[in-house]
């Protein structure tokens, strides 16, 4: 016992003197770097290449006829097909689970039956307003309580419908091994649907020449060393 314990704390200083020992390199590394600074003469400057003519026709590329409900602009990327889409690998997948299972009386998947695509579109109009009325507990939301109570969701679907659609919400079959190049694993389970919404964001606006682009919303790994 005393030996595993020594063990692992012969392992855990190893990994943390390791982890100084980079630190220490990187910092070595960054210091040498500034001795090694001169000044900028700006009189001889190399001139910056030429940029790429842009050609594009920026801005959007469909007629909504100046309108001004978000939900028009929602269904450019949610259409038809995307949403039948969801239906179809929703109730693919909550078939193959069932197939999987021996159901007692008492199993709640009896309760399921297929999900259409209305009514998937009142499960996706209520994950939206779930980011604007917000509540500790999911189960809040269909709460009777009059100083909890949001009547809306209930209205909209009730709570046992909208969480067995959560269960089985799917975007792509278990089976389907199109792709699995492992840069792409990461895609795997939402593969078809990516590629779906990629197709309807191109087809529907074209951006201006200047892009910027959150850091915060993509991996970066400036302050990270990596020996």
């Amino acid at each position: 016992m005393n030996s595993d314990s020594e063990e692992d704390n012969l392992i855990e200083t190893s990994s943390e003197d390791e982890l100084s020992s980079s630190e220490d390199e990187s910092e070595d590394e960054s210091l040498e770097s500034a001795r090694n600074w001169c000044g900028v003469d700006v009189s001889v400057l190399t001139p910056a290449p030429p940029k790429f003519p842009f050609t594009g026709n920026p801005g959007i590329k469909v007629s909504l006829r100046q309108s001004d409900d978000p939900l028009d602009y929602f269904c450019l990327f949610f259409d038809d097909e995307v949403i039948s889409f969801i239906a179809k690998e929703t109730n693919s997948f909550a078939e193959e689970h069932f197939s999987n299972l021996e159901l007692t009386p008492s199993t709640r998947a009896l309760q399921w039956k297929d999900v259409t695509s209305e009514e998937l579109k009142r499960f996706i109009s209520l994950l939206i307003l779930q980011g604007i009325v917000q509540k500790p507990t999911e189960k809040w939301f269909w709460s009777k309580r009059p100083i909890l109570c949001t009547p809306f969701f209930g209205n909209v679907m009730n709570e046992k419908r909208y969480s067995l659609i959560m269960k089985f919400l799917h975007f792509q079959s278990s089976n389907d091994s199109e792709d699995e190049s492992p840069s792409n694993n990461k895609l795997k389970k939402i593969g078809k649907f990516h590629s779906m919404l990629m197709q309807r964001f191109q087809s529907t606006y074209t951006p201006k020449q200047d892009i910027s682009i959150d850091e915060s919303l993509i991996g970066c790994s400036k302050r990270n060393h990596r020996p």
